[in-house]
């Protein structure tokens, strides 16, 4: 078979399938090979159930065969983060404690792949209970950049992105609190969304011991892809209500008929002083911006009149007593803090939720940054709060690159982030696209359109 087969979006490699241009099985031996030959020096995938997945491959193309009616996502291999509760295989959250966890059913969103005709065949790295931007932990080692191994690959669904970007897996979903889509994406040169909160159900995550049996505040279940169209396909696949609200609840997105940039009214948010970013990112996201004005967009510097430090303090809030779960007993109160407290932070995030929503009565789309800087080179030594990186000459807190990721995420907005180019050292980049509550679509087919202009998704030198 064709190697390019591996990096060809989703879209185009379950019409293969359905065409028999390409078996399930022959894009099952093709990634297991790939994953054999070319995952060592990443170590994006770390389990594999390759015995199953190719009986399920089997059943797929015998379906096929017989003229059974299949799913869009029939016969596709995929992987899955391991933070995604995925049955019969090994799923640890990245965390010791659950190092020999083996769920006996699949997390909702799995499990409406599978339903589609997805067939998962292994899981992809993740830190600690997905709590850091670097993806390492103590069971499988570290996750590295397929642009450039020195670099991080972004976290925590850095295994998913480095996994798609290196053609290891067909698609691939990953979980996102406080940037964990956006920043793999960002760092790795793929597609993700970070869809509307309460779209996909995320039941099944495993931040903690015993976990996944509630939703988490802020956090979502997103899918990271090859291309826009991707993106748009499995937002619809995974979006649904929780399982115990199925009888009655439905979940239809809107969906965007926009077909070129000359369509959106854009606001630019690039420049803040509580989190100023490394310049040369700086300087891409202009040219970005430059370039979608060009294309006909109408673009200005507006944003929703919120206070930038006041919404991302309220954000490290919530969120801190969100992963309060996984924290140890002596700092797990603090971060927590009281449910007045927490209620109270409810109530403020409610009234910014309403300043966002009459901003998006005048405009269709934000474009902001992702992580304030470039992947970075590994820096692995303490925390996430305690660690540093030098941007620009300037020592800066790890913890606080990213706080464009959380003044977004805290509302629950749909962010789409597509490729905008890459670095002089040749590590891709990319930017947030926001819509308002429910409008995924609307992010996801901007994300084509500025992937148009910027060239969107490229394979890395090697894969």
């Amino acid at each position: 078979m064709d190697e390019h087969m591996a990096t060809r979006p989703a879209v185009e490699l379950a019409a293969a399938i359905r065409a028999r241009e390409v078996s399930s099985r022959e894009l099952l031996e093709l990634y297991l090979d790939r994953v054999e030959r070319l995952n060592p020096p990443i170590n994006a995938v770390v389990t594999l159930d390759a015995d199953r997945a190719r009986a399920a491959a089997d059943a797929a193309d015998a379906a096929l065969a017989r003229g059974e009616d299949v799913g869009p996502l029939h016969g596709l291999p995929v992987t899955i983060k391991d933070a995604i509760e995925t049955e019969g295989i090994r799923s640890t959250g990245g965390a010791v404690e659950l190092t020999d966890h083996v769920p006996t059913h699949d997390a909702p969103a799995v499990a409406r792949l599978k339903e589609a005709g997805a067939i998962v065949f292994g899981k992809t790295n993740a830190p600690r209970w997905s709590g850091d931007i670097e993806t390492f932990n103590d069971i499988f080692g570290g996750s590295s950049n397929p642009w450039n191994v020195d670099h991080i690959t972004g976290g925590s669904s850095g295994g998913s992105a480095a996994a798609v970007a290196a053609g290891l897996t067909s698609f691939e979903i990953g979980t996102d609190i406080g940037g964990s889509v956006r920043i793999p994406s960002h760092c790795c040169g793929v597609f993700g969304l970070k869809p509307s909160f309460g779209v996909v159900p995320q039941r099944g995550y495993l931040d903690h011991v015993g976990g996944g049996t509630t939703d988490a505040d802020v956090n979502v279940f997103g899918p990271i892809a090859r291309s826009a169209d991707d993106l748009d396909l499995l937002v619809d696949v995974l979006a649904s209500p929780a399982p115990e609200l199925t009888p009655a609840w439905r979940v239809e997105l809107p969906s965007c008929e926009a077909r070129s940039l000359d369509e959106f009214r854009i606001g630019v948010w690039f420049d803040a002083p509580e989190c100023p970013l490394g310049a040369e990112y700086r300087a891409m996201l202009g040219a970005t911006a430059d370039a979608l004005s060009d294309a006909g967009a109408k673009l200005d510097e507006g944003h929703p009149p919120v206070d930038f430090g006041e919404q991302t303090a309220l954000f490290f809030r919530l969120v801190g007593a969100a992963v309060s779960v996984s924290a140890p007993d002596e700092v797990a109160e603090v971060m927590a803090g009281s449910h007045r407290s927490w209620l109270r932070a409810a109530e403020q995030r409610a009234a910014l939720q309403g300043v966002w929503a009459e901003w998006f009565e005048q405009y269709d789309l934000l474009v902001c940054p992702v992580l304030a800087v470039p992947p970075f080179a590994h820096v692995r030594e303490g925390n996430i709060m305690e660690r540093t990186v030098e941007v620009d000459g300037e020592s800066r807190a790890v913890g606080s690159l990213i706080s464009w990721l959380g003044l977004i995420g805290v509302m629950g907005l749909p962010s789409a982030v597509p490729p905008i180019g890459r670095t002089a050292a040749g590590l891709p980049v990319g930017v947030q696209l926001v819509s308002p509550y429910l409008h995924d679509h609307r992010s996801v087919r901007a994300a084509k359109l500025v992937g148009e202009v910027t060239g969107g998704y490229q394979v890395p030198p090697g894969f």
